[in-house]
């Protein structure tokens, strides 16, 4: 599989100049064709580059047009396939879920929140940032009734129980963190009551190792998930500017440096899945959704961290070593391996789409080289040929939880339009779309 270097090219030698009497009137004119050349090669490129723009532009469209298509803002009954606009408007004994995928409490809707509010300002698109506002509210409207008739199920076992049952970072930190970008827009205080609890649990109940790094008490007590880098840096980074406590902001540094730490194998240049800390070693699997997740969040702090913490040019330097190894991992087709090291696994949608997010957003910022903006491209095109005319996309692997065997990821199944890749999707094309001629 082809691999390719953004920092391989090397500029031609310029030639000597003869003498500085004889060489000006040369050199001189040597310029003035140089920028004659130069504007010609812009002309060129300017319309191409607009085309594609309006290209992008023209499938985010259909694919944020889908999504609000299907939110129905309703909930069906399991057992008779009836739709209520609310749980009140229901008999007693329906077995509710919302109608649509795209309104209940799971952390993949919390990346679609985020993913939709982007797209919203970039395309000045208010529907899209009506959607958001209304699946927030939707969660907060129902999920009382969801509480009372399930307190004693698995909060798995129905809709919006990560609403109110806080036991992982993914229950809150994705959901927690478009909430407060909700708030920012349509104020609400049980928001606000709502991410500062989120925000209490983290701080004081979550399940941490003595070094203060985030842990699962699953499978084995304590794993640490690569996932679990976005499902909480993102929140602290916004309940940071929230509150104006910089103790969140110095946690999700925490986290990122940590992570580093029990994850990333330096030969490699990628993350490993998991981390076992009963038998003080890594899982088997360099899974391309965790390292999307990972190189998610790092960017994300670094787009809110003052330029002035001490822990910034660590935290660069972090980010730069990733996306160096997940470059030399892209194939010829712009898209990334399932496994990202295993070229016989297969090419996946979703860590795609986060790895050509984070390519794209790492050169608008300045974190890294101008010269991986072709890759991000490169990605995004790979990304665009698995969206349907319909804007459903293909090949986004399921929910995966950690696996010692790596047989269990090469078998991960790919529905089509799973949620878990669609806000990924609509960052990738939202930075790309950004990015300088």
């Amino acid at each position: 599989m082809p691999r390719h270097s953004p920092a391989g090219d090397t500029a031609p030698r310029s030639s000597p100049i003869r003498s500085r009497l004889s060489g000006g009137a040369e050199l001189g004119t040597t310029c003035r064709w140089a920028f004659v050349l130069a504007v010609a090669l812009c002309c060129q490129a300017a319309p191409a580059h607009a085309q594609a723009g309006r290209d992008t532009e023209r499938v985010l469209r259909t694919v944020a047009d889908a999504v609000i298509s299907d939110a129905t803002f309703q909930f069906v009954d399991e057992g008779t396939g009836r739709h209520y606009p609310t749980p009140e408007n229901a008999p007693p004994d329906a077995r509710l879920r919302p109608a649509s995928a795209y309104t209940d409490w799971r952390y993949w809707n919390g990346v679609l929140n985020l993913a939709m509010l982007r797209l919203a300002d970039l395309l000045r698109e208010p529907r899209y940032a009506e959607f958001v506002r209304r699946n927030v509210a939707f969660g907060f409207d129902a999920y009382p009734y969801f509480e009372r008739m399930h307190r004693n199920e698995s909060k798995w076992d129905y809709p919006f129980g990560q609403r109110f049952v806080m036991e992982e970072l993914d229950d809150y930190g994705a959901m927690g963190a478009s909430v407060i970008e909700t708030h920012a827009r349509d104020p609400d205080d049980r928001y606000l009551r709502y991410v500062q609890q989120a925000a209490d649990y983290a701080t004081e109940r979550q399940n941490r190792l003595p070094d203060g790094t985030f842990v699962r008490a699953f499978p084995r007590r304590w794993t640490l998930w690569a996932d679990d880098l976005f499902m909480s840096v993102p929140f602290l980074a916004r309940m940071a500017e929230l509150s104006g406590d910089r103790r969140y902001l110095d946690d999700a540094a925490r986290q990122v440096v940590s992570f580093h730490n029990y994850l990333f194998d330096e030969r490699a240049a990628l993350m490993r899945h998991n981390w076992y800390s009963d038998v003080q070693q890594q899982g088997v699997a360099f899974w391309g959704r965790a390292n999307g997740w990972a190189v998610l969040a790092q960017v994300d702090l670094l787009d809110r961290l003052p330029r002035d913490h001490p822990q910034r040019d660590t935290l660069l330097a972090l980010l730069r070593r990733h996306l160096e190894g997940l470059a030399r991992r892209q194939g010829g087709d712009g898209l990334w391996h399932q496994l990202l090291d295993r070229e016989d696994s297969y090419l996946e949608t979703s860590a795609s789409a986060m790895i050509t997010y984070a390519l794209a957003r790492a050169v608008n910022r300045g974190y890294i080289e101008r010269g991986y903006a072709a890759l991000a491209r490169r990605g995004w095109e790979g990304v665009r040929s698995r969206i349907r005319p319909d804007g459903q996309i293909e090949g986004i692997c399921a929910g995966t939880g950690v696996s010692d065997s790596l047989a269990d990821y090469y078998r991960r199944p790919t529905p089509l339009n799973d949620v878990h890749g669609i806000g990924a999707v609509l960052f990738a094309g939202s930075e790309v779309l950004r990015l300088p001629p």
